[in-house]
């Protein structure tokens, strides 16, 4: 992509060394889950050299996602700032028991003197191979949880930086969506108001939506929103819009899901009055319902056409590669919803 030009490190790195940085400068922050000691560093290598430079707060435990998420709540209610780990997105559902009817609930059953400072990092997505049980986008199914914060990081944001204001300026629980084939993706920087050829804007929030354009934000044909690994896609999709078919479509990438800040999708709408919202999981009561909702509730009068959603198909998720691509939201999936109807 274009993009690349202002590619700065990999999103693996930025969070690898956030941990490290942290770890370094506070001593209640800790790591615990599955396979995280060196030299495996957990599955896809995010925690490597940590247990080598903090053996003691680097808990490796066993397979019990129910277990060390509850244990890691305990540590945080006490005073640490823990990190976990799942070792697959699909797998925190072994936790939805404690992150529905304990640590989301904490601050209001004990009239906020008790907080839970604490992240549970997820990797999500497919498009790997990895089959029905390791390749899902579940985090459609705790956006509903209220107490709790979910923010994913993409390519448009510094994932490290995402990370850090989680775990220590956030009281409140947080779910940290990792898209797995970000790993090896380069983090896009914006310099003086660009990101390579794009034009790009981020709010100022703790968990900042980045909007980026071919075009200066003075008019725009579509509002395409997108987060996590999905991003990517968009902005193929909007590059070939603009070069092939001259329509601009602004991508709006939220790092923050839940609670999620709709001020930046109403701006673009305001210019474009189209909205298509892009998921990587199904789009049953996910994330683009929501928008959509929104939208329909606080900016309808900024439609000039009927939202469109793009997402998976109502199916497991295959092993094959080809099969795993028709049930998963395509970058010829978004260009034809952007097109004019």
């Amino acid at each position: 992509m274009t993009t690349s030009t202002t590619a700065t490190t990999t999103v693996l790195k930025s969070l690898n060394g956030a941990m490290h940085a942290m770890m370094e400068a506070d001593e209640r922050v800790l790591l615990i889950g599955e396979d995280l000691l060196d030299p495996y560093g957990g599955a896809f290598k995010v925690a490597r050299g940590l247990s080598e430079r903090f053996p003691e707060r680097v808990l490796t435990t066993p397979i019990s996602e129910a277990g060390f998420v509850g244990v890691a709540a305990g540590l945080a209610m006490r005073g640490m700032r823990p990190i976990v780990e799942i070792m697959f997105g699909d797998f925190l559902m072994l936790a939805a028991d404690q992150l529905l009817n304990h640590i989301s609930k904490y601050r209001w059953m004990y009239n906020d003197q008790v907080e839970v400072p604490m992240v549970i990092r997820a990797p999500m997505g497919a498009r790997r191979g990895y089959g029905p049980t390791h390749s899902q986008s579940v985090e459609k199914h705790i956006l509903g949880m209220p107490g709790l914060h979910v923010v994913a990081p993409s390519v448009l944001h510094d994932a490290g930086a995402l990370l850090r204001a989680a775990l220590l300026d956030d009281l409140s629980p947080v779910v940290f969506v990792e898209n797995k084939l970000m790993y090896a993706r380069r983090q896009l920087s914006a310099e003086g108001g660009r990101i390579g050829e794009l034009f790009a804007r981020s709010s100022a929030e703790r968990y900042p939506t980045t909007t980026v354009s071919w075009e200066p934000f003075d008019q725009a044909d579509v509002t395409l929103v997108a987060y996590g690994g999905m991003v990517e896609l968009a902005l193929e999709a909007a590059e070939t819009l603009f070069f092939d078919e001259e329509l601009v479509v602004e991508v709006v990438a939220p790092s923050s899901l839940q609670p999620l800040d709709l001020a930046p999708i109403l701006d673009s709408l305001q210019r474009s009055g189209k909205l298509v919202v892009c998921e990587e999981g199904t789009a049953g009561a996910g994330f683009g319902a929501e928008v959509i909702s929104r939208v329909s509730a606080e900016g309808f009068s900024l439609l000039k056409a009927a939202p469109k959603r793009v997402a998976a198909r109502d199916y497991p998720i295959a092993n094959t590669r080809s099969l795993e691509d028709m049930i998963l939201p395509q970058v010829a999936d978004l260009i034809r919803a952007c097109r004019p109807s």
